[in-house]
């Protein structure tokens, strides 16, 4: 558990006590990064797996208790790429349902009374108009190669929305689109796209390949944020007030959208990738794999007006990530 303490008076606004859960991984070692430059925040507390076993519910529950957050941020959860979350629905649903039961139920029972729930865009349905706005929600058939995962996430935004309704807390729910950057997981065969493609790029430089072979047609869409500016946006909802969130997000469900409003295809992508890399082999499409959601960019209007937008660029974005890649290798 990482604790991070500060002596210095702290404004009306404070934070107070912020506990992150899944503070090592990609999303939550950048709330990490991002709450500890605030002012704002009289205590950090980053809570990993090796601290706490969130499936074990006495245990989450007494962790909880004892520390008693000001705001509680879960992120943690059982995540994965298309390949995984086809081959594993039963660990993608009942993971996080398990984690998520029990944390928000926690926070409840401890007197927990600000939370964020970060979520997922592929709850919203397979065809659902695009931009999808926050209220597509249940309003069509899912995605069937990541529908346990989606059930899951959207069961974490109800679980909030009915303590809110039954208990008067203030639970929030984030509905971040693709992410990528530091800290993101390499693994071959469970790896989200963007880390996927680096490394199989960057494997296709060293052996001098002359081809890299990638699932689909490369013609869906999707639209992928920097875990950094996610970060930013968990800041600033945070700051904003409970009449104000609950104003802007209105009868859509108190959750709201984050992402970049742009998107591009899945072979755009991988072109932007290999260059990034350097890798001049050819990039061949096996069609016989799935391709998933046709397309999937998210409606930020809600967010835009609160204050807040992207500022790292796509290319830019997977410079740095790269050269992450690189170091953590």
């Amino acid at each position: 558990m990482l604790r991070v303490a500060r002596a210095e008076k702290m404004n009306e606004t404070t934070f107070g006590k912020v506990m992150v859960l899944g503070s090592r991984g990609m999303v939550g070692s950048a709330i990490m990064r991002r709450l500890a430059k605030s002012a704002r925040v009289s205590e950090l507390i980053g809570v990993n797996r090796s601290t706490l076993d969130l499936s074990d519910q006495e245990k989450t529950s007494s962790f909880i208790s004892q520390q008693k957050p000001d705001w509680l941020i879960l992120g943690a959860a059982k995540v994965g790429g298309i390949n995984a979350n086809n081959i594993y629905p039963r660990d993608f649903l009942c993971e996080n349902l398990i984690i998520q039961l029990n944390v928000i139920e926690s926070a409840y029972r401890a007197g927990v009374e600000k939370l964020i729930f970060l979520g997922s865009s592929c709850i919203y349905p397979k065809f659902a108009k695009q931009p999808i706005p926050e209220s597509a929600l249940l309003t069509g058939a899912l995605e069937p190669t990541n529908e346990a995962y989606a059930i899951a996430k959207i069961t974490g935004i109800k679980l909030c929305e009915a303590y809110n309704k039954q208990y008067g807390t203030d639970y929030r729910s984030i509905m971040p689109t693709n992410l990528y950057g530091p800290g993101d997981n390499y693994d071959p065969d469970n790896s989200h796209v963007i880390p996927g493609l680096i490394q199989r790029f960057h494997k296709a430089k060293i052996s001098a390949s002359p081809e890299v072979r990638m699932w689909g047609t490369g013609t869906v869409r999707r639209e992928f944020l920097h875990v950094n500016d996610l970060a930013d946006a968990v800041l600033l909802l945070m700051s904003c007030d409970t009449h104000k969130f609950k104003a802007v997000t209105g009868a859509d469900g108190y959750h709201i959208n984050v992402g970049t409003g742009t998107d591009i295809t899945i072979n755009e992508l991988a072109i932007l990738v290999a260059q990034t890399i350097g890798y001049e082999g050819a990039i061949k499409h096996d069609k016989s794999m799935p391709d998933g959601t046709p397309r999937k960019l998210l409606d930020i209007t809600k967010i835009t007006e609160l204050g807040w937008a992207p500022l790292i660029e796509l290319k830019d974005g997977l410079q740095s990530t790269y050269r992450d890649f690189l170091h953590g290798r």
